[in-house]
């Protein structure tokens, strides 16, 4: 049931495959001769520091992950010096979560909003009471998608705090995977109508999380929020669409088109972020940081709280490498002339292997191969 959830992708899972791949099509152009003696990945953003420019993104029920769930994730980003945007369908209850962190520590906060808005208003107000920094409204998943490994299987499992209630009264719907036993807490009415009412409730910074066009992240510069994330819910909602780095340079131009200054409007980006390199790419085409999910679920599932801070730690020296090879010696200095996008928006649809035609005959192997 775990694995069903976290890995699959919307239908037939092409915006799943290419959210990795996209970082593939962008290609590096390194300068030379520079002191790269030092480096330097710090950086901060929202008023939060960060190791590097990444943060733990908002992922559902940990809990399938390993018995610590959200509450080893907050431990996990204290240590690796992160901040770990808290999930709203959560296996943890928010306090639970808040009581986990270190002195001092920095939190975000993802939001769902439910169509009882005074439940949403009662949760972010608990947000903000507990100092957390930054609401991250989710937008993409007015209807979560078909995820059709999940949808095989009837959840069993715990499901997510925010949904006991529900849960109670018979109103989950578990015959068919974790998705659609979650689905019930989402509002699908929710619209820009409701931008002033969100931003009346709390003084936190607001973003919207699931932009996939520059029209709608001028929309939300315009209505004053203060920053984005480009999105496709790590290719789980609608196949077929743009990964978040190939919309990051049209995003990019128009805010810069109608005056928005990146202190002012802050974008991040998230799905398919693998290697130190893809956080270089995101950085260098404007992303003041980048979110990881399934990655930090994979680290908890097989390696606990430690995995977490261990991947951390890979994707640091990969980053360090990519940053000192390409002449760089910090994040202020990778610019859009470290690399190259001609063929970002070149789709080719990888297609399933015919494993008749590939492999009718097993090819004859020398003894010490086999």
């Amino acid at each position: 049931q775990a694995w069903g959830y976290y890995s699959s992708g919307g239908d037939d899972e092409i915006t799943l495959r290419d959210n990795h791949m996209a970082f593939q099509r962008i290609t590096m152009r390194p300068r030379i001769l520079v002191n790269v003696r030092d480096i330097d990945m710090t950086t901060s953003f929202l008023g939060a520091p960060a190791s590097l420019p990444l943060y733990f993104t908002a992922t559902a029920l940990a809990k399938l992950a390993h018995k610590d769930g959200e509450v080893a994730i907050v431990r996990a980003a204290k240590k690796a010096g992160l901040t770990y945007m808290l999930p709203t369908l959560s296996s943890y209850t928010l306090d639970e979560m808040l009581a986990a962190r270190s002195p001092g520590q920095e939190l975000f906060a993802q939001l769902y909003v439910n169509p009882e808005r005074g439940r949403t208003e009662e949760y972010v107000k608990k947000l903000e009471a507990a100092g957390v920094k930054a609401l991250f409204v989710t937008v993409d998943a007015p209807q979560l998608g078909r995820r059709e490994k999940d949808m095989r299987n009837k959840f069993t499992q715990q499901g997510s705090d925010v949904q006991g209630g529900e849960e109670d009264d018979g109103e989950v719907d578990r015959s068919q995977g974790a998705t659609r036993a979650i689905s019930s807490y989402i509002d699908p009415g929710l619209c820009w109508d409701d931008v002033p009412w969100l931003k009346s409730l709390t003084k936190m910074k607001i973003l919207l999380k699931g932009v996939q066009c520059s029209e709608d992240a001028v929309a939300a510069y315009k209505a004053g929020l203060a920053g984005c994330v480009l999105s496709n819910h790590g290719g789980r909602q609608l196949d077929t669409c743009r990964s978040g780095i190939e919309v990051l340079p049209e995003v990019m131009d128009a805010l810069k088109a109608v005056g928005a200054k990146k202190e002012d409007f802050t974008v991040f980006v998230d799905g398919g972020i693998r290697r130190g390199a893809d956080i270089f790419k995101a950085v260098a085409l404007g992303a003041a940081g980048i979110g990881v999910g399934r990655p930090v679920l994979y680290s908890l599932a097989s390696y606990g709280e430690k995995g977490i801070v261990r991947m951390v730690r890979m994707l640091q020296d990969e980053l360090q490498m990519v940053m000192r090879l390409s002449g760089t010696p910090s994040v202020p200095h990778i610019t859009e002339q470290h690399v190259i996008t001609r063929n970002l928006a070149d789709h080719i649809v990888p297609l399933p292997s015919d494993h008749l035609t590939l492999g009718t005959y097993m090819p004859l192997m020398p003894a010490a191969r086999m």
